[in-house]
């Protein structure tokens, strides 16, 4: 004799689901039923893998803004979901005051925002 399993409302858990995502990855609130701390743990986890990214692909970004970006990079991004990390690098570039745009800064832009090989 098989037990039958629990029905499940998909809807409802989908929706769970999306929010927990949210609050992991764009600073929404976290949903109820989930430990805040550990949630707030392993969002600050990804921002900091997320900072990484853009270091290893664009290293004259991070030189750009010295020795702190990885602080500036996760506060700045902590409300904003990852598109990619180029647009990520490109978007706190332009946050952080770091000239990208204009004819004369297009050789500057390529060279700050090349990929490493």
């Amino acid at each position: 004799m098989n037990p039958q399993p629990p029905e499940v409302d998909t809807d409802l858990l989908a929706e769970q689901q999306a929010a927990l995502v949210r609050a992991l990855v764009a600073g929404s609130p976290v949903p109820d039923g989930f430990d805040t701390e550990a949630v707030a743990a392993a969002a600050r986890a990804l921002l900091r893998k997320r900072a990484g990214e853009v270091a290893r692909r664009f290293p004259l970004l991070v030189h750009a803004c010295g020795a702190d970006f990885t602080a500036r990079f996760v506060a700045w991004a902590a409300d904003k979901p990852k598109t990619s990390t180029a647009s990520d690098a490109t978007a706190f570039a332009e946050y952080a005051g770091i000239a990208l745009s204009g004819s004369a800064c297009s050789r500057a832009r390529k060279l700050l925002l090349r990929k490493r090989r």
